[in-house]
């Protein structure tokens, strides 16, 4: 893959560096603020290069709050075709909201601790570059606590939450079994009756999994 890095931390921009370039993907560009990550990838792009993904501290210089949401947003706009995987130190579930706001596929919300699992970032990185989704854990956890006090979801067997915060986290149906230590016949019904219940008939022009986190968002 053709990776930008944008985090104004410089060891563990190094350290994003290391890892990737380790797993044989190509670091295009690492930077330390917003307006250089757009300024990056725009330039790659023009010369005909641009990156598969893009990795995006949240907050970033100058005033450290929101300057990486506000890039990554940005990217999705001017460059629908590059992955953005941002990362935070803390939960911002109303984050998670704006990036999957007019579809999900390609895009990850990852906590800062998820990296020291290198296996699981690397793969979540991948998904997010083949047009996939990845959310944390603790952050689709709070997303299903909300939606829990606001009444959403409420025709979903515990069983069927649990299949969909794991298609939220970006798994596939086999990684879905694995988890829960069930056939891979049984995640494909439970997958199924998710889609009837929210009302996602077949559709070749739609992603039905990522339409299914989005009503999760929603709720």
């Amino acid at each position: 893959m053709r990776v930008v890095i944008a985090e104004d931390a410089a060891l563990l921009r190094e350290g994003l560096i290391r890892l990737l370039e380790d797993r044989g993907h190509r670091v295009c560009a690492a930077v330390a603020d917003g307006e250089s990550l757009l300024a990056a990838v725009a330039e790659h792009n023009a010369a005909g290069c641009g990156p598969d993904v893009c990795v995006v501290d949240i907050r970033m210089p100058p005033t450290h709050t929101d300057e990486g949401l506000r890039a990554a947003l940005a990217l999705r706009r001017d460059f629908p075709g590059t992955g953005v995987l941002v990362f935070s130190q803390y939960i911002e579930t109303s984050y998670s909201a704006q990036l999957l706001e007019g579809g999900a596929a390609g895009v990850g919300y990852l906590l800062k601790d998820r990296v020291a699992n290198v296996a699981e970032f690397a793969a979540a990185l991948e998904r997010v570059a083949g047009g996939g989704t990845a959310l944390d854990p603790e952050v689709v956890s709070q997303l299903f606590r909300a939606s829990r006090k606001r009444g959403g979801l409420d025709t979903l067997t515990p069983r069927e939450r649990q299949v969909l915060a794991l298609m939220a986290e970006g798994r596939s149906n086999a990684g879905i079994a694995a988890e829960l230590v069930v056939s891979g016949g049984a995640v494909e019904k439970h997958v199924a009756s998710i889609f009837g219940k929210l009302g996602l008939p077949p559709d070749d022009n739609d992603n039905r999994r990522v339409l299914a986190v989005l009503r999760l968002l929603g709720a």
